[in-house]
């Protein structure tokens, strides 16, 4: 697995300034992620299709950074930018881990998909478990937004497209959740191959 998330040039993306913050965050766009996609071989991209609560998108970025994802890639309307309080609530994260920000999630997807990354979608309407599909190599894990899931063309992209297991009576967990639960199956499985 591929933790090299300083690949693309400086200059390329766009600093964001937060009140309360010393920093700036990286926030980059379909052209760096193409550009990033162009120099490496190996990724594993966290995909949020509409995800609107900042507590939510903090709370993925910080799952990301633990697992040492590439990147999160979001749509750039609908959906919750890089705030103060993701940033708060990513402890760090919103720091490490990338942001792209893309016009069309589909055709960015189909691009990904071009260079031969795997794009494993999440619902609740499907059979196939997390656990019996094969979550190493180049991948990235889609995850909807909350109460709606992804849309429909997010969800044509998807060369899989998989549940989370619920034996409670409650119909689906949250996305930051359900975030950590994909991903570190996503580790598991990594570290195992790395074992064998």
């Amino acid at each position: 697995m591929s933790r090299n998330r300083k690949t693309v040039p400086k200059g390329l993306h766009r600093q964001i300034r937060h009140s309360g913050f010393k920093e700036t965050i990286k926030v980059y766009d379909e052209e760096d992620l193409m550009h990033l996609i162009e120099k490496q071989n190996d990724f594993f991209f966290l995909v949020l299709d509409g995800v609107q609560d900042p507590h939510n998108l903090g709370a993925c970025l910080r799952t990301c950074d633990g697992v040492g994802v590439n990147g999160v890639i979001v749509p750039r309307d609908h959906a919750v930018s890089v705030t103060d309080t993701v940033r708060n609530i990513s402890c760090g994260g919103a720091e490490n881990i990338p942001v792209y920000r893309v016009k069309n999630l589909s055709k960015s997807l189909e691009m990904i998909k071009e260079s031969g990354i795997r794009i494993v979608g999440t619902e609740d309407e499907t059979t196939r478990s997390i656990y019996d599909i094969d979550l190493t190599g180049s991948l990235a894990i889609v995850l909807g937004a909350e109460g709606h899931g992804m849309r429909k063309k997010t969800r044509e992209c998807c060369d899989e497209v998989v549940k989370i297991p619920m034996r409670g009576e409650v119909p689906c967990l949250n996305v930051s959740v359900a975030t950590g639960v994909c991903l570190y199956e996503a580790l598991r499985q990594r570290i195992s191959l790395q074992k064998i």
